[in-house]
């Protein structure tokens, strides 16, 4: 973890005396720079400029600010009916990037200081032998801080998924310090990690706001958003770290997004896709098979749901609403509805009547259900509702 932190330290240092000194990968300076209305500043950098070409395994890389997925084919769920905030409010000010750039969120040295608090991966990786394609081997050793309520799949060596997505409803739980509460969608195989979400986290941002993002974690570099090279940037629409403009309110109104993580399967890519405006997806980039060691072709273990952490000695934060998932009510508690689930062939995997496996790591706190058919119709087919007040 020592030799981890100190590569994305590094890492993070190099970047940010690049974007301070308008000094790129290739020595360009940004080709535009936007400070939007909570303080951020995004800096829309050639598409070659990026972060994730600094990887010493996409050095080089092929890559190109038009591509797409091979497969740009199937929608796994249909967001059109949902009351929900999308991509068109999360643009960025001023226009946003032009096209060929890539928007990449600016950190300051008071940001350093404060992601040196970063807690260490919700998973610990104990080696069973060298064996990582077998989930048996990938055991976790439960770190102190951390807690989880989620929905998944059997934990089976020989699963075999292709992607999987939620719709999930954006709130905003009470997290301040060292504490973070979020929602994700997590695809694991052996010690590789990909998932996206939102969360509270004021280590990792300086506010409480909820935000968009993604997280890699490849059993030796574990690191957010665009904090170390995992990613690549295709479109100018795709600002991680940029706060949900609009929050559901359990007296109010209620939002929710849409998350897609699918596998193509002609690259072995891992693309993410997030809704845009009320009726499509677009694929806002990508974790290239090259950085990890053995994830390009299926994960053997999806998660949905929440988790929440507290530094030792502070008291846990509230997952999602703050409620217990006790009633059958998704306008009070916090859900991801139209889970699906992809096999390796691109195909759904029919989980429409399946009870799928809950766990909550702490049930006093925050707890979990899962509802094959909730019965509201097609827009809450699979859904799940979890969360909890913690002990505030």
């Amino acid at each position: 973890m020592v030799m981890n932190r100190r590569i994305i330290e590094h890492f993070l240092i190099v970047l940010f005396l690049c974007l301070m000194n308008y000094d790129g990968v290739r020595g360009k300076p940004p080709i535009k720079t936007i400070k939007t209305e909570y303080g951020d500043i995004f800096d829309c950098v050639d598409f070659y400029d990026q972060p994730a070409f600094h990887h010493p395994k996409l050095k080089s890389h092929n890559y190109h600010p038009q591509m797409k997925p091979s497969l740009f084919m199937m929608k796994v769920v249909d967001p059109s009916k949902s009351i929900t905030d999308t991509l068109e409010s999360m643009k960025l000010p001023d226009g946003g990037c032009p096209v060929g750039t890539v928007p990449v969120r600016r950190f300051t040295k008071k940001d350093l200081t404060r992601h040196k608090l970063l807690p260490e991966p919700e998973d610990n990786f104990v080696a069973n032998g060298n064996n990582f394609n077998d989930s048996k081997a990938r055991r976790k050793k439960p770190l102190k801080g951390y807690n989880t309520a989620i929905v998944s799949t059997v934990d089976n060596p020989n699963n075999k998924f292709g992607g999987a997505s939620m719709i999930a409803a954006i709130y905003n739980p009470r997290s301040t310090g060292q504490q973070h509460s979020a929602c994700r969608l997590k695809l694991i195989k052996g010690k590789n990690i990909i998932q996206v979400g939102w969360r509270v986290d004021p280590t990792l941002y300086g506010d409480n706001r909820t935000r968009l993002f993604i997280h890699f974690n490849d059993g030796t570099n574990s690191c957010f958003d665009l904090l170390c090279p995992s990613f690549v940037v295709v479109s100018e629409l795709s600002p991680f770290g940029q706060p949900f403009r609009h929050i559901s309110d359990i007296h109010g109104e209620h939002f929710d997004w849409a998350f897609q993580i699918k596998w193509d399967q002609q690259k072995g890519n891992w693309w993410l896709f997030l809704q845009h405006m009320t009726d499509q997806y677009i694929p806002v980039g990508f974790w290239p098979k090259e950085v990890f060691d053995d994830f390009g072709n299926y994960a053997t273990r999806v998660e949905w749901g929440g988790v929440v952490y507290s530094p030792a000695g502070v008291l846990l934060p509230p997952m999602g609403t703050g409620n217990y998932p006790i009633i059958k009510s998704a306008l009070s508690i916090a859900y991801c509805r139209n889970i699906a689930l992809l096999d390796d062939k691109g195909q759904y995997i029919d989980i429409s009547n399946s009870n799928l496996p809950t766990t909550s790591t702490n049930s006093l706190l925050y707890s979990v259900a899962d509802y094959p058919n909730y019965g509201l119709g097609s827009d809450y087919n699979h859904t799940i509702l979890y969360g909890g007040p913690g002990e505030l």
